[in-house]
C-alpha cells in the first residue's frame, strides 16, 4: 500500500506554478519540433512551416480535448457555466478529442501545402507516444485517473478518494511503453518491408483504443452497461483504425 503525496507543483515562483503535467505538453510540442525538423525535405517543409503547424497542433489538441471532455463526461458543469471551457487550468482533457482536433487540423495543413497526412502522420505518432507516457505519470502526480478500490498490495491511497486503489495511470502508462514498443517494431519492419504510409499511424490508433478499452476496466468511472464512455469511444476508434487498415493494406 502506497499513500499518495506528491506535490504536483514541481516549481512556484510568486503566482506563477510550473506543473509537472503542463512540462508533459511543452515537452510533446518540443519532441514534435525535433521528429518534423528532421523529416522536414521528406515532408518538404521549411522551418516557418513546422513553427505554424506546432501552433496549429497545440490548438486542435487543446479545443478537441475540452470539447470532448465537457461533452462527453461533464455535460452538465458545461450547461451550468459554458465559461468553464475555457479555464483548462482547472483540467478536464480528453485524449481522443485530442486525437479527433490533431486529425482536423492536420488534414487542413496537409491539403493547404499539398503534402501526404500519412507520412506527417507517421512521423509524429512517436513524439506523441512518448508524450502520452509521461502525461499518463504526470495525471499519477496530480492524483487524478484514480483506479477503482481494491486489496491489491501495490494500491494507493489518493487524497480525497475513499479506500485504497489501482494505480491507473501507471498501467496507463505501461500500456503506452508497450504501444511505443509495438510502433518501433512496425517501424522497423516498414524499412524492411516497404509497407505503405499510413501503418504506423493506424497502428498507433488500434493498439491505443485496444489497451485503452482494457485497462479502462481498472479505471473509476461512470459506466453505462459495465463500461466507461471512453470504452465505447475505444471502441469507435479501433473499429475505424481496423477499417482504414484495410483499405491500406488491399488497395
Amino acid at each position: 500500500m502506497y499513500i499518495h503525496n506528491i506535490d504536483p507543483i514541481l516549481l512556484k515562483l510568486g503566482f506563477l506554478e510550473i506543473r509537472y503535467y503542463g512540462l508533459v505538453y511543452l515537452l510533446g510540442f518540443i519532441l514534435s519540433f525535433i521528429f518534423l525538423r528532421k523529416n522536414k525535405k521528406e515532408l518538404g517543409l521549411n522551418d516557418e512551416d513546422i513553427t505554424n503547424l506546432i501552433l496549429y497542433l497545440a490548438a486542435g489538441i487543446i479545443i478537441g480535448a475540452r470539447i470532448f471532455h465537457f461533452v462527453f463526461s461533464e455535460p452538465y458543469n458545461l450547461i451550468k457555466d459554458p465559461f468553464e471551457i475555457f479555464r483548462i487550468w482547472n483540467g478536464g482533457m480528453s485524449f481522443f478529442g485530442s486525437l479527433t482536433g490533431v486529425i482536423l487540423i492536420g488534414y487542413i495543413f496537409c491539403r493547404k501545402k499539398k503534402i501526404n497526412f500519412f507520412k506527417l502522420a507517421d512521423i509524429l505518432v512517436f513524439p506523441a507516444t512518448i508524450s502520452l507516457i509521461l502525461g499518463r505519470i504526470a495525471n499519477f502526480i496530480n492524483g487524478e485517473l484514480v483506479g477503482i478500490i481494491t486489496n491489491v498490495s501495490w494500491c494507493v491511497i489518493f487524497r480525497d478518494y475513499q479506500g485504497c486503489r489501482h494505480p491507473y495511470p501507471i498501467y496507463a502508462a505501461i500500456s503506452h511503453l508497450v504501444l511505443l514498443l509495438v510502433l518501433f517494431i512496425i517501424y522497423r519492419l516498414k524499412g524492411i518491408k516497404k509497407l505503405r504510409e499510413g501503418i504506423l499511424f493506424l497502428s498507433f490508433i488500434i493498439f491505443y483504443s485496444l489497451f485503452r478499452i482494457l485497462t479502462d476496466f481498472l479505471r473509476e468511472d461512470f459506466r453505462f452497461f459495465g463500461f466507461t464512455i471512453w470504452q465505447y469511444m475505444g471502441l469507435l476508434f479501433l473499429l475505424l483504425g481496423l477499417f482504414f487498415m484495410k483499405k491500406k493494406l488491399f488497395q
